[in-house]
Parts: C-alpha cells; structure tokens; sequence
C-alpha cells in the first residue's frame, strides 16, 4: 500500500516536470546540460584536470578518476540487480527525444557521474559549490525533463555519486592536507 502510494507520488512529480517538454528554451537547455553528466564530457574533464592539475587539486583530480569509474560499476550492478523500465516506455503521456536510451533506469547514470565528480572539487574548494552544485542539479532534473528517469533514479544517483566521491575524497585527498 506504502509503496502504491509512493510510487502515485512518484508518477505525479515526474508529470510535474516532464510536462514541460515541448517548452523549446527549456528543452534546448535540459538537453544541453544533460551531456555534461555524460561520460564523454566527464571523462573529458577528468583527464584535463589530471593532466593539468598540480598540488592538492591533482589529488582531488584522482579523487574525482577514482570517484567517476567505481560509481560507475556500481550503477552497472544497480541496473542488473534492480531492472526498472525508464518512465517513458510506462507511462503513456510521458514525453521523450527521438531515439530515447532504452537500458534500465535505475539509478540515473548521468546523476552519478556529474555528482562523483563535482564532490570531491566542492570539498576541495567549497567555493565552487555556488557553480557546480546548479550544474548538477541541472543534470538531475534534466533526465526527469527528458522522461529518462523517475525522481527516485535521480535522487539514488545523486546519493550514489555524492558517497562515492565523498569518500574517495576523504581517502584520498584528506590525508595530504595537513
């Protein structure tokens, strides 16, 4: 019943945002900053902060490398373990690109990936949290926009990418600060 009720709740909040859609300004956007969670453009940006990097900054650039391909395993498994069709291909007035992924939605890849980067930079420099926190929250709410993911996808890979590069942050980067 809990579930039911929470799912309905669920449904009704991707509706929310995903009925916006044929907005053309809000589409071009989510589907621009829907890349930057990508593994082209973060891969991209991981290797020119290894490349380029030097002091602390290189080691949160490690952190992020590390951070990036073990969240990435674990969203693998998590759409083995746990099959859920995108939102799209349940729900009959869902909106959604031409040529839309059709792979597991669980959890949101794009979530992680953007948030197991932009972590270990924000506790680096806390500061960057006034840029990089919208540029995430952008790519989350971008793959619910598109009809890709359910806001629990979302909310999972957020949680996902926050831990992972909280914690190859802390064993990376922490013990060479002081």
């Amino acid at each position: 019943m809990l579930l039911n009720e929470l799912y309905e709740l669920e449904c009704r909040l991707f509706r929310k945002i995903n009925q916006h859609f044929e907005r053309r300004i809000w589409n071009a956007y989510f589907r621009t900053v829907t890349n930057v969670g990508g593994a082209v453009l973060e891969i991209l940006l991981v290797l020119l902060l290894l490349i380029f990097a030097r002091g602390h900054l290189r080691l949160t650039a490690v952190a992020c490398a590390i951070s990036l391909t073990a969240s990435h395993i674990i969203v693998q498994v998590f759409k083995k373990c746990f099959p859920r069709k995108r939102p799209y291909l349940i729900l009959d007035d869902a909106n959604y690109p031409v040529n839309a992924l059709q792979d597991n939605s669980f959890p949101s890849g794009h979530t992680t990936a953007i948030f197991s980067v932009i972590i270990p930079l924000i506790l680096f420099h806390p500061s960057l949290s006034l840029i990089l926190l919208p540029v995430g929250l952008s790519v989350a709410v971008s793959r619910i926009f598109l009809g890709l993911h359910y806001p629990s996808d979302v909310l999972a890979g957020m949680m996902l990418g926050t831990i992972t590069g909280y914690i190859c942050f802390i064993k990376i980067v922490l013990p060479y600060a002081f």
